[in-house]
């Protein structure tokens, strides 16, 4: 079983890999791992309320919407937000469906002052299979990740 210490450093090697500005880019598996051995780590979705309420939450997670449903328009709040609930110096994970909204989060957060950002790659739904559907090739929900339906 790898180590925190080598999670964290194949993050930062990834996110190094794809030229990302924040700490690094974690698979959902290795997400968990830090969320389990890390007190100060913290799990920020940024998926929008209506995601939550659809198609599951994390228990624990801090749910700040970076888009809100319906149009998807951005949320004005947002780092407002984050900073009312987030420690700026604590290892932030953020997640959203698929890695691309919470690639956002990241980078905005790391320009705000926020020193160890991480993206889960993936998400928690992941990648569309070949019906176009999600849930069911990759993401947090595939691994065997906590999550509950509201």
């Amino acid at each position: 079983m790898e180590t925190t210490a080598a999670i964290l450093e194949k993050a930062h090697q990834r996110a190094d890999e794809m030229e990302l500005p924040y700490k690094g880019a974690l698979l959902p598996m290795e997400a968990y791992r830090i969320l389990q051995e890390s007190a100060q780590a913290q799990l920020v979705d940024v998926r929008s309320h209506a995601e939550f309420d659809w198609v599951g939450r994390i228990p624990g997670a801090i749910e700040i919407e970076l888009r809100a449903y319906p149009g998807m328009q951005p949320n004005p709040d947002f780092l407002d937000q984050l900073v009312k609930q987030v420690d700026k110096t604590s290892p932030v994970l953020f997640i959203c469906r698929s890695g691309s909204r919470s690639n956002q989060a990241a980078i905005m957060a790391t320009q705000s002052g926020f020193t160890d950002c991480y993206n889960i790659l993936e998400g928690f739904e992941g990648d569309r299979d070949e019906q176009g559907q999600r849930g069911k090739a990759s993401g947090w929900k595939v691994a065997g990740l906590p999550w509950v339906q509201s």
